[in-house]
């Protein structure tokens, strides 16, 4: 099958937005899902370097990865196939994550950004690459019913309903990482709150356009994107 040209554009503007702040750099892919049986990724080059114009590809979501689609791509594959409420992945490597990682830690949720991801991320602990369909679906059966996983040594998975919010979602556990890390260089990790399970349920809302304020955020600049039509 082949993708919708709005699908096509779409996908490039996320994947622009996510290398634009930071998230990912020559490595790292998106994916946004076509219907029951495929899914469209971004092109297999560093997503700041896709071009307008550049066209993903659609992979099967059970079925062997096209030619020339990145290995890493089974991790879609996985989810798309145990999750129907997922219709968009991040496969990123945001710093402050990858820091935390390599310590075996997840960011707790110390503030409203952070209520996103429940009590926490889920931690995959193992640093090599994820080429095989084995290894991949191990990493999904780690990540279990939480919304993202960091991968030690090897970046993040964040998982979502609409493709604007996936890459939201990977800003804001990017944001709740990099607080983390404050909390513990400024030694204050037994000092600072932690939200609970009520707080975070209150605080984690998509109500008042907070999701179409960031993605506006993320996004502007793209050479692909009138910002007043774009929408969460």
């Amino acid at each position: 099958m082949n993708a919708a040209p709005s699908d096509q554009r779409a996908l490039r503007i996320a994947a622009r937005a996510l290398a634009r702040h930071g998230l990912a750099h020559a490595y790292g892919h998106c994916s946004l899902r076509l219907d029951d049986g495929h899914f469209l990724v971004c092109a297999s080059r560093p997503m700041g370097l896709i071009a307008p114009g550049d066209p993903g590809t659609v992979v099967p979501i059970f079925g062997a990865l096209p030619a020339g689609v990145l290995g890493e791509v089974r991790l879609h594959q996985q989810i798309y196939q145990r999750q129907a409420h997922v219709n968009a992945v991040t496969r990123t490597m945001p710093p402050s994550l990858m820091t935390l990682g390599t310590a075996r830690r997840t960011p707790r949720p110390r503030h409203g950004m952070g209520a996103y991801f429940g009590s926490g991320a889920a931690l995959w602990d193992d640093p090599q690459l994820v080429r095989d369909d084995d290894r991949a679906a191990a990493v999904i059966d780690a990540m279990g019913s939480a919304n993202a996983i960091v991968m030690r040594g090897n970046g993040v998975l964040v998982t979502s309903d609409k493709l604007a919010k996936a890459v939201v979602l990977t800003w804001y556990l990017e944001d709740a990482a990099r607080i983390e890390l404050a909390v513990l260089a400024a030694g204050l990790q037994d000092e600072s709150v932690v939200l609970d399970a009520n707080e975070r349920r209150q605080r984690a809302t998509d109500a008042g356009g907070i999701f179409e304020r960031m993605w506006q955020y993320l996004a502007a600049g793209d050479p692909e994107i009138n910002i007043q039509e774009e929408s969460a």
